[in-house]
């Protein structure tokens, strides 16, 4: 018995880890190249930035106890110098999918373009890739992705993320030789800037003055098919403006785009089809923050493992036990 979940990130992990414990195999498909998602880090030499998520937060006393567990671990640490409650990952924020999917059979550079059913399996399908049986599949992609997977089956299910928009986010990268004196570590929405953090103020990370700088939603979106050089200048030219002084040559300059960045948070809840065995999760159908796709992908487990195993979870003890 084994379920195939397309999407490695946060959410799907979340789902993969709680299946896992009720003895429950699982595979996950990421067409990333490698670990992080939208917690992505770039790391170049002695500089690091957090490009994606650049924190996280934890309200619910679920996620709180997960919290906990990942910084006893090692994993989670808090900022001082962010906003208020702010957690990093240590010491990257992609250690938190990167230590997370070690446990797992995940595969990475592995685009499924296609989900098909034989009436009592599940197989993935892309280029190079043909996988299966699975029992169920989960689709823990942003929206936009999870709608033609859907469709085909379920256009009912297909319905809720194709009217989850996800807003996009340019995301600029800048080194300098010295530190930017006079400036806190974390500056909030200032107009076109969602925010600017000093990422080396970050427990567990170097010395180079490495900072991120993410454009408003809405910005984003008005220069979305831009090129990457051209946009870097312009929030270059944004972050000195938000920083009130001429600021010094940077060493390394470099936007990313991520077109997919925040999703929606419809409170549409999990989206599962028992007689189908088929669900999907994400940000986009609970919530935007880390902790929203966190709790989508346990969520959509439990019902998983309930169709599968039944309600008390069958095999869970033991599975728990056995990882314990």
């Amino acid at each position: 018995m084994k379920v195939g979940i397309v999407g490695a990130g946060i959410a799907g992990l979340a789902c993969a880890n709680l299946l896992r414990i009720k003895g429950i195999d699982v595979t996950l498909f990421d067409k990333g190249r490698k670990p992080g998602g939208r917690t992505s880090t770039l790391e170049l030499s002695d500089m690091a930035w957090d490009f994606g998520a650049p924190c996280l937060t934890a309200v619910g006393a679920d996620f709180q106890e997960q919290v906990s567990a990942w910084a006893r671990a090692g994993l989670l640490a808090p900022w001082p110098g962010g906003p208020a409650g702010a957690l990093v990952g240590v010491p990257s924020m992609s250690m938190l999918v990167e230590h997370q999917r070690l446990s797992h059979d995940a595969r990475f550079g592995a685009l499924v373009q296609k989900i098909e059913t034989d009436g009592a399996s599940w197989y993935v399908a892309g280029p190079s890739l043909y996988d299966g049986p699975f029992a169920a599949i989960a689709i823990a992609t942003p929206a936009e992705q999870a709608v033609p997977l859907l469709a085909p089956h379920d256009p009912g299910m297909a319905y809720e993320p194709a009217m989850a928009r996800s807003r996009p986010c340019w995301t600029l990268m800048a080194a300098f030789s010295e530190p930017l004196a006079g400036l806190p570590d974390f500056l909030p929405e200032d107009g076109d800037i969602a925010l600017a953090a000093r990422n080396n103020s970050k427990p567990g990370r170097g010395p180079a003055e490495c900072w991120v700088v993410q454009a408003s939603t809405d910005w984003s979106a008005r220069h979305l098919h831009r090129t990457g050089a051209a946009v870097a200048m312009d929030l270059f030219l944004l972050f000195e403006k938000m920083a009130g002084a001429r600021l010094p040559h940077p060493s390394f300059l470099k936007a990313h785009r991520w077109r997919y960045a925040h999703g929606n948070g419809r409170r549409c809840q999990n989206l599962w089809n028992p007689e189908l065995r088929l669900g999907a999760c994400g940000d986009w159908c609970s919530g935007s923050q880390i902790e929203d796709a966190w709790r989508s992908g346990r969520h959509l487990a439990e019902k998983i493992a309930g169709h599968l195993i039944g309600p008390a979870g069958r095999g869970g003890v033991a599975a728990a036990q056995m990882t314990a």
